[in-house]
């Protein structure tokens, strides 16, 4: 049986749809460390205490450290992919925003939409109870009429190896979370504009009518959450400015939320929601049940191109990732846009 010692490491790893680290945890079972000092890393962590590679701390080891045998030259583009998903996860509104992910391994995806019974017309009381030889209400789930959108975003990686070899790897990975972080963003974005414009299948979100002269006020507020029943508003979307005038609302600055605040750090949210501050929402508030609305699609995780960075061709080295975005159920966001006067 392998153990992390003696596991041979090649290209051929980054080929498999698994990815590389799902690929050495088969090969070397975190389970057979249980007990152990070993217990509590995986696969990959286990090939960077082999090869005596630090990746944190003041004294993480310089870039070259990596490049000492050919076997260790394999680690460096997995180190590059989760710092740059570590940069994602720092920064990812994305995880407050969808309802599930779904991971595919190609580049064609049909969802599902749920329909219920009193969208398609039917008579039937939503709550009320079965009568004896009563209909049973119905939910119809059906595939969509269009492919989800998958589209790609990413940055280049260029620097040369020469210039990098002596730095170390804590303040590199700065840099690849910071790539991350942009990845981030432009995925919340996205998102965001799934539920406004729809994904293709002519679904665009609600929008609320308001007096678009009368500044906004926490009755709107209300109203949307009222209007979203039977789905319940946990999560508002919207720009900075207007994000401010909700938190400075007379209903939002009582003793009891300045006590959280200054005891927790955290501020009191409108209605219980989540709120989101985005350029995206640059004129009105999108407010949304995160647990039915959006559904991420990815075609694989973060990819790099892992030949070059094997090679230490680092001048131009490409960082990826492909996803989409479907609405699941049209129901479950609504917006309202203000006026001008706003």
């Amino acid at each position: 049986m392998a153990t992390f010692e003696t596991i041979k490491l090649d290209k051929g790893l980054y080929r498999s749809p698994f990815g590389i680290n799902a690929e050495l945890e088969h090969i070397d079972p975190s389970e057979n460390y249980k007990g152990t000092s070993l217990e509590g890393l995986d696969a990959f962590e286990r090939q960077l205490k082999r090869f005596d590679i630090k990746i944190k701390g003041a004294n993480s080891s310089p870039i070259e450290k990596f490049f000492q045998t050919s076997d260790s030259a394999v680690l460096f583009p997995e180190y590059v992919g989760r710092a740059v998903r570590q940069g994602m996860n720092e920064n990812c509104n994305i995880d407050d925003i969808i309802a599930t992910r779904t991971d595919i391994n190609g580049l064609d995806y049909r969802t599902i939409a749920s329909l219920p019974e009193k969208e398609l017309g039917a008579e039937i009381a939503e709550y009320n109870p079965i009568a004896e030889g009563g209909n049973i209400p119905e939910a119809h789930i059906k595939t969509k009429s269009n492919l989800v959108k998958l589209h790609k975003s990413g940055k280049m990686l260029v620097a040369s190896y020469e210039a990098l070899r002596f730095q170390r790897l804590d303040i590199f990975s700065v840099a690849l979370r910071e790539i991350g972080a942009y990845l981030s963003r432009i995925q919340t974005a996205e998102a965001i504009s799934a539920i406004l414009e729809g994904d293709g299948n002519d679904n665009a979100v609600k929008v609320i009518e308001r007096d678009s002269t009368a500044p906004l006020s926490y009755s709107d507020l209300v109203k949307l959450w009222s209007s979203l029943d039977p789905y319940t508003m946990n999560t508002i979307i919207t720009s900075g400015d207007i994000a401010s005038r909700i938190m400075c609302f007379p209903e939002m600055r009582d003793a009891a939320a300045g006590l959280n605040f200054h005891a927790t750090g955290k501020a009191i949210t409108p209605l219980g929601a989540n709120l989101i501050i985005s350029k995206m929402v640059n004129n009105g508030v999108l407010a949304f049940d995160r647990n039915y609305t959006l559904e991420m699609v990815t075609a694989g995780g973060i990819v790099t191109d892992f030949d070059k960075l094997i090679d230490r061709q680092l001048e131009r080295a490409a960082i990826t990732q492909t996803y989409g975005f479907a609405k699941i159920c049209d129901k479950a966001s609504v917006a309202m846009t203000l006026g001008e006067t706003e």
